[in-house]
């Protein structure tokens, strides 16, 4: 077990891990913003206090890009059943989006750098006269600030120390999370968990494996999802990865393979393709799970007979682990057996400090990402 939520499968790939387990005692030791984010003793830029009265709000709107909201959208769907108020994200540019919209909103806008262009022109669009609204951005005159201070709105500071894919049990995810009714308190797992040898000697090896992949042109590294409510969780790590790794000629292709749907589209692939690629399933355990009408099967299939979706999920995946094994294929796996703030806090950290670690053993600055701002620059160009 990695930790007793947590049911973890080490790649059965066995490395000299004795570099990467120096770097996380380096990593631990250091005064890192990002950290100290994961930790009880991290001092969110706005107090409990002074927010409660945006609680009253039914209806929320997440305006933001990429590390902005990702980490909010994981959380509110892996916890969906706690909350009771209705988020909506707008975290595209979407030109057939309906304008008019009735519903009393709290809006919280959110943008590290406050010059996004999504994020503004959505601001500019969907914002209305009346409306309440928080901005989560930088201590500094851009432009975010600059309407927030126009429409006399609360303002958070975002930590600048802190990029937006880090973000997520900072104050960008945890100001959300407050809103939405949970214990922001019991996602920082990070204190509890590096007191863990098993969470370490798991993380470590899997970092270590994932280096030996690299070294031997294995860059696609494919979640195989078996959770529907975990796909922004996915998509949040997809981001983490990509952006922080994908540097000098170098990084991995995370790609998120939703089950049992794509047994029918690209397992064929998986199974008897190109082998550059290794594989995470993530599966969640799922207790109120919908069962099959007995008496709609017919004898051909009763093997399905008192069986609800979850039981057949889990069997699907088992198989498909199974299958994996005999061909060889490498892969990992996570099974979480119980959906609460503590457990998303762990999944966070470890897939935090994995990749920060990996970064390092690469020497690749994790925490940046200078090509997308050429795409910024360049557009801004066009524009002008």
């Amino acid at each position: 077990m990695l930790t007793k939520n947590i049911k973890f499968r080490e790649f059965k790939i066995k490395k000299n891990s004795l570099k990467v387990e120096n770097d996380l005692k380096k990593l631990l030791r250091e005064n890192n913003s990002v950290i100290k984010s994961l930790t009880k003793n991290y001092i969110n830029n706005f107090k409990v206090k002074k927010i409660s009265k945006y609680k009253k709000f039914l209806d929320y709107r997440i305006i933001g890009m990429g590390g902005s909201t990702l980490g909010t959208q994981a959380i509110y769907d892996f916890l969906n059943f706690k909350i009771k108020k209705k988020f909506t994200f707008l975290d595209n540019l979407n030109s057939s989006e309906k304008k008019i919209d009735k519903k009393k909103y709290l809006n919280l806008i959110i943008s590290k750098s406050g010059n996004t262009i999504e994020t503004s022109i959505n601001s500019n669009i969907f914002i209305k006269k009346n409306q309440t609204n928080i901005f989560i951005t930088e201590n500094n005159q851009n432009h975010l600030r600059k309407i927030a201070e126009k429409l006399k709105a609360e303002i958070v500071d975002h930590n600048n120390f802190i990029g937006g894919r880090y973000s997520v049990l900072s104050e960008v995810g945890m100001l959300p999370a407050e809103l939405m009714g949970l214990n922001i308190k019991k996602f920082k797992q990070l204190n509890n968990i590096i007191k863990n040898k098993k969470f370490l000697k798991n993380l470590v090896n899997n970092v270590s494996a994932q280096l030996h992949f690299i070294k031997n042109k294995k860059y696609n590294s494919i979640i195989i999802n078996y959770d529907k409510k975990s796909q922004n969780l996915l998509n949040w790590y997809q981001q983490l990865v990509a952006e922080s790794l994908g540097k000098n000629k170098s990084g991995l292709l995370p790609i998120v393979s939703n089950m049992p749907k794509d047994n029918h589209s690209v397992m064929q692939l998986y199974l008897d393709g190109f082998k550059s690629n290794f594989f995470t399933f993530f599966y969640v355990k799922e207790n109120n799970s919908l069962k099959v009408t007995n008496n709609k099967i017919f004898k051909s299939q009763n093997y399905l007979g008192n069986k609800n979706i979850d039981q057949i999920i889990f069997a699907q995946k088992q198989a498909t682990e199974n299958v994996f094994n005999k061909k060889n294929i490498p892969f990992r796996g996570f099974e979480i057996y119980n959906r609460d703030e503590k457990t998303l806090g762990e999944l966070f950290c470890f897939f935090i400090l994995e990749t920060i670690l990996i970064g390092r053993s690469l020497k690749i600055n994790p925490f940046d990402q200078p090509a997308v701002e050429l795409i910024k620059t360049e557009t801004k160009k066009i524009l002008t």
